[in-house]
């Protein structure tokens, strides 16, 4: 009898046990609030994957039909998840090497500077040399005495008199050397000027020790090459460091042979997993024949690596009053900028490259720059009506700041305007004293007039010139103020974007600009899984909290490439 309760309870019990799916999720992910970036379904509870894309969105309980024995569930307890962001302007090499080398970003002084070096100096054999970036004369909180608006060598050169030093300004436009980097590149006051940069000099005709715009080059060019050893470790480190904010792809600004064939290298096994797209260095002429040659290369090893751009550079940076105006600078009468590559050369690589079917990048923050590249992309658009990319995406790196009358024609021609929030927290206090206050007003961060008038804008950090964390940019984006909550109610308050435009710039936009928002950008049925998890819901929190956020997981293709302790 009690053989044959036993065989009667086992029966009940199989017949309660839920049945397999037919089609079982690999992870199911429940207990949003979930943002998806998707018009017709703006806001869901629960995701189902399967592999790398997603089976399912929708709700809790229509993602439990998805469950199996074997699926993984993850539970949010309200946590809030949205796509994957995406870094739509970095340096992955740069970002990694920043924590190899001497990381300045954080000196508030001239004088620590000079002593975080004296450190790096102190463990480093005598000749051997220091390189270090991410300082900003214009956040130091104590001022030295300034020539031309930058510090000169002197210090530097007397605390570290015996290694060649090399301290590449925030912006990366500009940099500075000491006696022994400069006398290692035989550097004095005969020296001539190079053609689009500057070797600041004194008033007595002596160096400086600043290096502006393609004048580094004198300096750069007898500093030993990076190894192969180190590279890999730089480029393992800014993966990680990109992981760990919540980046689940990134837009590569600007790569030569060596770099690409380490991320091919690295996707080959698997470790790259990060979403790399690349733009081509269109500084070398051989590299951009062989791929004009033999096309876009796209989605390799398992979609982690695309190459289909390229990056030029029409200009410098404001702060180093590099950037090409139309007028002079408010602070610098006869100043104009720099143009930084002949813009006849921008233009016949532009054509080249647009009949090959490669997106074109170039580098523009003065409204000149601006507009000089605006002419060249109508230029090429109606010398090739025929035989061309039907939707080219051309964009302009930066595009900080404009002549009004240019803006509407990003829409007009589809130009995508791609631009760093977090610049303008950073530099909007001192870049009114660069462009004056009209011009400011009138053509300076220009994100809601872009936007209104039917453009995309892709959001970033340019990293190492700022800081990875797409939080930043996020809250600069909404608050239009500095990361120290200055000023109350932002600068022009009126170009702020809203949450949901700044989340658009940091996902379904940036994968457009990408040629990719079939793929990525939004959590949709058939999409990539790439998702980010934050422990804050960026949608609705007071503004101040944005910045105190946290990433809590990242997801690549279904797999957790982090999450935090």
């Amino acid at each position: 009898m009690k053989y044959i309760q036993l065989v009667v309870l086992a029966l009940i019990i199989i017949s309660c046990k839920k049945p397999e799916p037919q089609l079982a999720a690999d992870t199911v992910i429940t207990n949003g609030p979930i943002y998806t970036m998707d018009a017709d379904n703006p806001q869901v509870e629960a995701v189902a994957i399967k592999a790398d894309t997603f089976l399912y969105v929708g709700t809790n309980e229509g993602a439990e039909a998805f469950i199996g024995a074997k699926t993984k569930t993850i539970d949010l307890q309200g946590k809030t998840m949205t796509p994957g962001l995406v870094e739509g302007h970095a340096h992955i090499m740069g970002v990694g090497y920043n924590l190899l080398n001497v990381d300045l970003m954080k000196a508030k002084s001239y004088d620590e500077v000079v002593e975080m070096v004296k450190e790096r100096a102190s463990s480093t054999p005598e000749g051997e040399w220091i390189i270090g970036r991410g300082w900003h004369q214009d956040k130091w909180v104590e001022q030295p005495e300034l020539t031309n608006g930058f510090p000169t060598h002197d210090l530097l050169s007397e605390a570290v008199p015996n290694h060649p030093v090399y301290l590449k300004h925030a912006s990366g436009h500009a940099a500075l050397a000491n006696s022994k980097a400069m006398e290692m590149a035989l550097i004095s006051n005969e020296t001539p000027q190079p053609s689009g940069g500057e070797i600041f000099k004194s008033v007595s005709g002596s160096p400086t020790g600043i290096f502006n715009e393609t004048a580094q080059g004198l300096i750069t060019k007898v500093i030993p090459n990076n190894t192969k050893e180190n590279d890999e470790k730089a480029l393992q480190l800014a993966l990680e460091e990109c992981f760990k904010y919540g980046i689940t792809g990134f837009h590569q600004a600007g790569s030569g042979p060596d770099h690409i064939n380490l991320y091919k290298e690295f996707a080959e096994r698997g470790d790259l997993k990060l979403r790399l797209y690349v733009m081509l260095n269109g500084r070398d002429e051989g590299l951009l024949d062989e791929y004009f040659l033999k096309g876009i290369e796209e989605d390799l090893y398992d979609n982690q690596l695309t190459v289909r751009s390229v990056k030029l550079y029409a200009d410098g940076a404001l702060g180093s009053r590099g950037a090409w105006l139309l007028e002079e600078y408010s602070d610098a009468p006869g100043v104009h900028g720099h143009n930084v590559m002949p813009m006849d050369e921008i233009e016949e690589i532009t054509k080249k490259a647009y009949k090959a079917g490669f997106q074109v990048c170039v580098h523009a923050i003065g409204d000149r720059a601006n507009k000089e590249v605006l002419d060249i992309y109508e230029r090429t658009f109606k010398l090739y009506p025929e035989g061309a990319p039907k939707e080219p995406r051309f964009r302009i790196e930066h595009a900080q700041h404009f002549h009004p009358n240019d803006i509407p024609r990003f829409a007009e021609m589809g130009v995508i305007p791609s631009m760093q929030a977090i610049h303008m927290a950073s530099d909007r206090p001192w870049a009114i004293d660069r462009l004056g206050q009209q011009r400011i007003e009138w053509g300076a961060y220009m994100w809601q007039t872009l936007l209104q008038s039917g453009a995309r804008i892709v959001n970033g950090t340019d990293a190492p010139v700022e800081p990875i964390t797409p939080l930043a940019s996020l809250y600069a984006s909404v608050s239009r103020r500095t990361l120290k909550g200055n000023p109350e109610g932002g600068f022009e308050p009126s170009e702020k974007m809203t949450r949901e435009q700044a989340l658009r710039s940091y996902t379904l936009d940036a994968a457009f600009a990408a040629f990719r928002e079939d793929r990525k950008g939004s959590i949709e049925v058939g999409k990539w899984a790439d998702l980010t998890v934050f422990d804050n819901d960026l949608m609705t929190i007071p503004e101040d909290e944005i910045l105190s956020t946290n990433v809590k997981m990242t997801i690549i293709g279904g797999e957790i490439v982090y999450e935090a302790e």
